[in-house]
């Protein structure tokens, strides 16, 4: 069993340098770095190897990993976008909890393709530690990126577990 103490204790600049470290140490994550400064960090983005980072083929040579927390005035939760972001199909796959569609719960998968949505769903709320949340929500993304379907050339993502 693992003990996330002090969950209290972070601030977003905090959380996000633990974000950084953690996917500095994580294989197949390179050039991990701070948008816009590790001064005033708002997002941890780093450059993926799908392959070295799954442990296993992966249709995409290229991907790229976007992360935000961010602590909201009179929310008792941290927010956080955790996106999963392919250039070359011009894809996003990401889990969104904050208050952007309220009728999907606090938290929602999206897809978007050519930087528009297409599919949200909503998903199980994490009242966890942020790292714990991050990552239940990487480990969640092979499945979930395995749900998406083409056709037409236009991804879906049909259904997903609440």
């Amino acid at each position: 069993m693992i003990f996330l103490a002090g969950r209290d204790r972070y601030t977003q600049r905090t959380l996000l340098r633990d974000v950084h470290d953690r996917l500095t140490n994580q294989p197949g994550c390179e050039d991990v770095r701070y948008r816009p400064s590790r001064r005033r960090p708002r997002y941890v983005i780093t450059d993926v190897d799908p392959t070295t980072y799954w442990g296993d083929s992966y249709d995409a040579e290229a991907a790229r990993l976007e992360i935000r927390f961010w602590y909201p005035a009179g929310v008792d939760h941290e927010y956080y976008r955790i996106n999963w972001v392919e250039p070359e199909r011009n894809l996003m796959l990401g889990f969104h909890q904050d208050a952007d569609h309220p009728d999907l719960g606090p938290c929602h998968i999206q897809l978007n393709h050519e930087d528009t949505p297409v599919d949200r769903h909503g998903v199980a709320f994490l009242d966890a530690h942020p790292l714990a949340a991050l990552d239940d929500r990487l480990q969640q993304f092979p499945a979930a990126l395995d749900a998406i379907r083409w056709e037409n050339g236009t991804p879906s993502l049909p259904t997903w577990p609440v």
